[in-house]
């Protein structure tokens, strides 16, 4: 079985891909020597406030992972809890921080989105090694 560092490395450094069927998700597969892949992305959260145009809108994304059996995909563990989001802010047609401020002022995404602490996978990497090694383990029992 893999060790926790591999996995964390595994899970830093595959590409991600957009999730088929999504409107807003991204993947990447990390296919497992015992037959299983581990799926780990993020898609973003249902909204329900309408957005005006030239207003700035907060998008709020979370952070998924499951583990899936490679012959069949279906899904042996999973944790779509939420537990770890991110947002980003626009205005318009502009989503590159730079340009959001030259429409509405000196802001820091900090402000905007206040609990927003897991905007890269290596913000979060090793928590979803920690979950992931331990459904291993029950599978092995």
């Amino acid at each position: 079985m893999m060790d926790k560092e591999e996995l964390v490395d595994q899970i830093e450094e595959t590409e991600m891909e957009r999730a088929p069927g999504k409107r807003d998700g991204w993947e990447k597969h990390i296919y497992l020597e015992d037959g299983n892949t581990l799926i780990v992305g993020y898609e973003e959260e249902e909204s329900f406030s309408e957005h005006n145009p030239g207003e700035e809108v907060v998008t709020n994304y979370y952070w998924y992972w499951e583990l899936r059996d490679e012959k069949n995909w279906d899904v042996i563990y999973d944790n779509h809890d939420k537990e770890f989001s991110f947002c980003e802010s626009t205005v318009g047609e502009f989503t590159d921080q730079d340009r959001v401020e030259d429409i509405v002022g000196d802001i820091e995404e900090e402000d905007v989105c206040t609990w927003s602490e897991q905007d890269w996978i290596e913000d979060i990497s090793e928590k979803i090694a920690e979950e992931v090694l331990e459904w291993l383990k029950n599978i092995l029992k």
